[in-house]
Order: C-alpha cells, then structure tokens, then sequence
C-alpha cells in the first residue's frame, strides 16, 4: 500500500498557523481523538493514568500501514492536505501535521496500527524530532492504538504549572463530551487508572445522545431541527459533504431546550460546531440568545446547541493558531438562518416530535404520560396551520382563567392572560404604534429621569405647568384603558423599548377572573397559535399544559377488563 502520509512542501508550512501547544492532558486527548475521527473510528476508547502522566487512546478507524507510521511524527506531516489551495478545503479536523511530532519532543510516543484489509499490524517508538527508533510487526485488529507516556517529563516546570490532577480530568471530560456531540454516531469508552470512567453511547442525532451529557435534562424537553438550507449567494464554491460529494446545501442542526422545560442560570449551554469541531463565535451566540430574548424567566439562559455543516471555503480555520477560534464569511446570512430555524424549534407545528408533559405533579400523577404526553398538535401543514389554526378547540373556561382546549391528540390548558400577553407582546414587536389622545395626559411629578425615559421610548412629552407634565401620545393598545396614566408613569421607570411593550402587553392583556365566551376563547387560542414563540409569556412562564389521551386512558385503567375491576 502506497504512502499517503507526506511531509508538506515548504511554501505550504509557511502558510499555516502554528498550531496549538500541547499543554494540557485535555490537550493531548483532543489531538489524538480527532485523529482517531479522522481516520473514520465509530468506537473510540481513551485510557487515562493521570499520575503516570500517560494517555492511550485506541480506535478503529482506518490504520496506517508501516510507510505511514514511519512519517506520521515528522515534522508538518499529514495525508490531509497537499498545496496551498488546500487550505481553503479543509473537511478534516486536523490538518497542519504537528500534534505526533510535537509529542515526541515532549513524551515518549508509541503507536500500534493496522490497516484495514491489511494482514500485518505495526509497532513503533519514536524518539525526539519523530525520528523512528524502533519497528517491530504486532497483533492488532485494524484501527490505531496511540499510546502517550512521561507527558512533559523534560519539562517539570510545565507540570507544576498545570491545574489539580481533578481539574485536568474534569477538563478531559467536557473536552469529549464536546466532541461527542459533534460525532453523535461514535462509541466512546473513557477509563481512569483502569476502571471505566465513563462511556457515552451512539445515537441516531445530537438531541437523542445530550441527555447522557445531560442528565437533568430529559428527551421530552429538547426540540431538534434539522435543515437544509441553500449557500450564501456570494458562496464561490459548492458545500461538500463528509464524502467530498458537491452539494448546493449547507446543512443546519439545532438542540434546543424548550424554555417551558429547561434553562441555566449561565449562558454555559449556547454551544456553537462548525463542521464537526466546537467553535468560540460571539456572534452566533448572541445570535441564539437573542433569539431566546422574552422566552425565558430573568436572568436564565437556553440550552442550545447548534452545528452547521457548511462549505469549507466559507470558513479560514488557518487564521488563528486556536481551531477553535475562526473567521466565518457570511456571518450575517448565517445569523439569519439560525434565527429562522429556532423561530421553527420554538413554534407548535406537525414539524414538533412527541413531547413529554413536563409538570412534575403531572408526571406523578400520570406517570405514564412522561413517554406519551405532549404539547404539540398536528395539524397537516404548519404553514398553512399558522395561517389558519384550527387544531385547538375551546371547550370551556375554568375559574375564569384556564381555557379548556380539545384536540386530536388529548386536551389543553391554556392560561388566558399570558396567552393573551404573548400574543400582544409579538404584536407590539412587529407594529410599536403611538397614537394621539386627545385630551393629553397630565403627570405629576416626573424626575427627570422618568421623562428621559418616555422620550426615549418615543412619548411626546413636554412640561405643562409647574411639576406638571403633558403626555400628547400613547401606544395603541392602552387607548382604551381607564388606568391609562398609571400605565404610562410605570413606563417611566426604566428599561428598554422591550421592556415597555412587555409592560403594555402585560397590562392590556385580558385579565385572570374575567369571563370569556366561547368565540372569545376560539379567537385567543387561534391568535396564540400563530406566534412565534407561543410555549412561554414574555416573562419566560409556561403558557399552557397538555394532558395526551394515552395517558388519560392508561390512568383511568381504560385497558382493564370490566369484570376484574368488579373483582369478579
């Protein structure tokens, strides 16, 4: 078998970035994995004896055959890349050909492997510079086993430098739980001073492996989205996929945690892939959080996972020595796509997966509705359903608060103020009107402050008399309101545009106690529906609670047989 490891032209080398210093344990594991991913493994098991300083990390991609493993540690090799147009096409996580040679100058370096369909496995120690110092053949099934030890032995200020053994392990395992969710597909088997640590296993999609990252988060609390979404229009190349097949998409996953089930207290949870590695990119991630923006309660944060799979040529991963740290073209093309897919993550619509009802005292009490019970119907086409929602039928109000809605699947609750709030918030977003009121309306005693703050938020205000103020316009939906100048006095404390139409949504909105009739209730449920985020008020409370027929039959014993319920 032919060599395909090279050592990179020097035009080439001077081109690249230096890379990333190994530095760490975490370090050491993250180049090897990503090798190992590389290579095409679907089981990776990494072994740690943190005190040994030694790493081992086993896989069973495709091998290297012995021409390879004599290159694989010298320097700037890689059967990644070939010129300089290459790095402009990168589809592998690695590609500068410096992580094996920087180890050899900084541990002992061992690698045993077997290529696939090859009948001999190879084993070699390298010295430093990566020169090769022994050969011998070995027993190995096909894949590569990496094994790293005396990790910064020529170097003791290095390891006195470094964090606890405990913060390094605990480095270790957020550095594979990020790679993991990129590689959802992978087995992984991670062992500490011989004993199995932790294992992570494959699963169909990103949402349906997080809750093994996750544990207190449950499947019926996230949201997956998957599209395809056309390339930038200035996009000079076309997206290949992980096959380097040509494709006229780029591909968008999203993991969200629905806000009326799961947030943080930190914004620890918006992680951001691109192309199979977990990137640092402010502005996606602001992106995301203000896509979340009066969904959640205060001072919480989504939990949010997002991978692009886009055109290499849309991405310089050689710009900064860091992978992580990159320079996305497009950006504001991008911005716009991931807002559109969480609005769609976000909706009730047939593109919902079955849901779990997520009330605790509901789950106690109908404990069979944790697999079955949800919050989405079904209606047979979610753009048209949005225009026209009729999957929601008002049956009756309880306590002149919740509205009873019907639908296929079970029945609803429906809070009707906060719907109602939601509903006025997104129409107050879309459509801030100021109308004219006629007499205006007198305030006494603003700080300065306060008519700061009302000017701001486009009030016209203007002194009309001694500590007396004359408010000319007010927004459209408290127009009709009797208590329109308490109304505006609590505008003029503070906040945000926002946080003004969040208070008038609030206080025009229909108020617990009231009495609605059946029209009323259609009528709101139908506006509700067409929101854009309809799970949560603008002050991040759930709005509704579903109870699926399933689960209903299974905790009225519906399957029993009549006679044994009669203990006969």
């Amino acid at each position: 078998m032919a060599s395909i490891i090279q050592a990179l032209p020097t035009e080439v080398v001077y081109l690249i970035t230096a890379g990333e210093v190994i530095d760490s344990l975490a370090s050491v594991v993250r180049e090897l994995v990503e090798n190992s991913l590389d290579a095409g493994a679907t089981r990776i098991v990494v072994s740690l004896w943190p005190q040994q300083w030694r790493i081992r990390v086993a896989d069973n991609g495709c091998g290297m055959n012995l021409d390879d493993l004599q290159q694989a540690a010298t320097a700037h090799s890689t059967s990644k890349i070939r010129s300089s147009a290459d790095l402009w096409k990168i589809n592998s996580l690695g590609f500068r050909g410096e992580a094996l040679h920087s180890l050899t100058t900084l541990a002992d370096l061992e690698i045993l492997s077997r290529p696939v369909g090859g009948k001999l496995g190879w084993r070699i120690s390298y010295g430093d510079a990566g020169k090769v110092v022994q050969v011998e053949v070995t027993a190995i099934a096909p894949g590569t086993v990496v094994t790293v030890s005396h990790l910064f032995g020529n170097c003791s200020s290095r390891r006195q430098g470094l964090p606890t053994t405990a913060q390094q392990m605990k480095a270790v395992q957020a550095t594979i739980y990020q790679i993991a969710l990129c590689h959802p597909h992978v087995t992984w088997q991670i062992w500490q001073n011989d004993r199995q640590w932790f294992t992570i296993s494959p699963a169909r999609t990103t949402g349906q492996l997080l809750p093994q990252i996750l544990p207190q988060v449950r499947q019926g609390d996230l949201q997956e989205v998957k599209l395809e979404i056309p390339n930038p229009p200035h996009s000079p190349l076309p997206c290949t996929d992980a096959m380097n097949r040509v494709s006229p998409h780029s591909a968008l996953i999203l993991v969200v945690g629905l806000p009326d089930r799961c947030h943080r207290h930190r914004p620890d949870w918006v992680r951001v892939a691109i192309n199979g590695r977990m990137v640092k990119t402010p502005e996606l991630e602001q992106t995301i959080l203000s896509a979340f923006h009066r969904t959640l309660p205060r001072d919480r944060y989504p939990i949010c996972f997002l991978h692009l799979a886009i055109s290499p040529d849309q991405i310089n991963w050689n710009r900064n020595p860091a992978k992580t740290e990159i320079y996305l073209n497009e950006i504001i093309y991008w911005q716009e796509q991931i807002t559109q897919a969480i609005n769609q993550a976000l909706s009730i619509s047939s593109s919902n997966l079955k849901e779990a009802v997520h009330t605790t005292r509901v789950s106690k009490l109908l404990k069979a509705a944790e697999a079955k019970g949800g919050y989405n119907f079904n209606p047979q086409n979610p753009k048209e359903d949005r225009k026209n929602p009729n999957s929601l039928k008002a049956v009756a109000q309880v306590s002149n608060t919740y509205i009873v809605a019907e639908h296929p699947g079970g029945m609803w609750l429906v809070e009707q103020h906060i719907a109602h709030e939601r509903v006025l918030y997104e129409q107050l977003c879309d459509n801030w009107q100021l109308v004219p009121v006629e007499p205006p309306i007198i305030l006494y005693q603003l700080s300065l402050a306060q008519v700061s703050q009302l000017q701001r938020i486009g009030l016209d205000i203007e002194p009309f008399g001694e500590q007396l103020w004359a408010v000319r316009n007010i927004p459209a939906p408290l127009q009709q309101r009797d208590d329109c100048a308490e109304a505006i006095l609590e505008l003029s404390w503070g906040g945000d545009l926002q946080t003004a139409q969040v208070a008038v949504a609030c206080r025009s909105a229909i108020r617990n106690g009231t009495p609605m009739n059946q029209q009323e209730m259609q009528t709101l449920l139908d506006n509700w529906q067409r929101t854009r985020n309809p799970r949560t008020c603008p002050h991040g409370r759930p709005i509704y609670l579903s109870l699926e027929e399933s689960a209903l039959a299974r905790f009225f014993r519906r399957n029993w047989v009549i006679g044994k319920s009669h203990g006969i």
